[in-house]
């Protein structure tokens, strides 16, 4: 059995699609959305996910603002900044990337952002709105992945949901967007007992625990589909040989590199188990980035009265 490869990629493309003729209608109206986004400090992964997110914004037509404190900055310094995109009519949403450093008081910066600029839907009024299930910026992970599951066709309601992972980005938001698509959600975390066993039982499965391949033939039921939220990176051979022996490209690629990327989730026993499931890359990566885009477009069709 080789389960329907559900493609991040695809989702990612026909969403900004869609958003091209919104953001069109925008600038010629009056002007191209604007997204402002803090990189604090030199964070190599950080670094990454800022440059995709800048490089989709400019394709699409969006404007992008960029502040780049260094690693020492304050948090009051730090909250200034924050302060300053709050206050420029110009800025329709705002993104902070997070991790932010250890001596940074994150939740005093994640709350001065305004709820009405809040990109990535992690202020508390906009967790608010979601647990009412009313309308606001919603985490972008999450949403993709609802949004990635309706355009497959993979019916929620009714379904069991298992969520394995319960951060304040992907596992509470993911449980409640299932609750509202009227799945029977499961919250499993590190103090759950019999992980294996509560697994079995979901006919949806999202891994967002952050261990590589901790989710193995022995978590999963015939038929399940997955969504594998992790990104892993691994170095050590004996590792990418065993996990990765069905894939000789991907071997090859790890021989050229000494690294390659991995999700929660063992890749064989997902393909062979699961009827469709997420590859990593390539699977919700893709959907954050257009979810945070749309986010962005529909927070400044507000601001603009459109």
């Amino acid at each position: 059995m080789s389960g329907v490869v559900l493609d991040g990629r695809k989702i990612n493309r026909e969403i900004l699609d869609e958003l091209r003729p919104r953001i069109e209608a925008l600038r010629s109206r009056q002007r191209p959305p604007t997204l402002a986004v803090v990189l604090v400090g030199e964070n190599p992964a950080s670094e990454i996910y800022v440059r995709n997110k800048v490089k989709t914004c400019r394709e699409l037509g969006i404007r992008s603002l960029d502040a780049t404190p260094p690693a020492r900055v304050t948090t009051e310094e730090l909250w200034r900044i924050v302060q300053s995109f709050n206050d420029d009519p110009q800025v329709d949403g705002i993104l902070v990337q997070s991790p932010l450093p250890a001596h940074i008081d994150s939740q005093q910066i994640l709350t001065a952002v305004d709820p009405l600029k809040d990109a990535d839907g992690f202020h508390p009024f906009n967790v608010g709105c979601l647990v009412a299930n009313r309308p606001a910026p919603r985490a972008c992970t999450p949403a993709g992945i609802v949004e990635m599951l309706k355009r497959y066709r993979i019916p929620m309601a009714g379904k069991r949901a298992v969520v394995v992972g319960r951060s304040d980005i992907v596992g509470k938001p993911m449980a409640l967007m299932l609750l509202h698509e009227n799945a029977t959600v499961t919250v499993c975390h590190s103090r759950t007992q019999d992980l294996a066993a509560e697994c079995r039982r979901a006919e949806i499965l999202v891994a967002a625990m952050g261990k590589p391949a901790a989710i193995t033939s022995e978590h999963l039921s015939p038929g399940v589909v997955i969504v594998d939220v992790g990104m892993n990176r691994l170095t050590d051979e004996a590792d990418v040989e065993r996990l990765f022996a069905h894939d000789p490209a991907r071997l090859a690629s790890f021989r050229k590199n000494g690294t390659t990327l991995i999700g929660d989730v063992d890749p064989s026993a997902m393909r062979e188990i699961a009827s469709a499931y997420t590859p990593v890359p390539g699977g919700v990566g893709p959907l954050t980035i257009a979810m945070l885009m749309a986010n962005t477009v529909r927070l400044a069709e507000q601001h603009l009265g459109s």
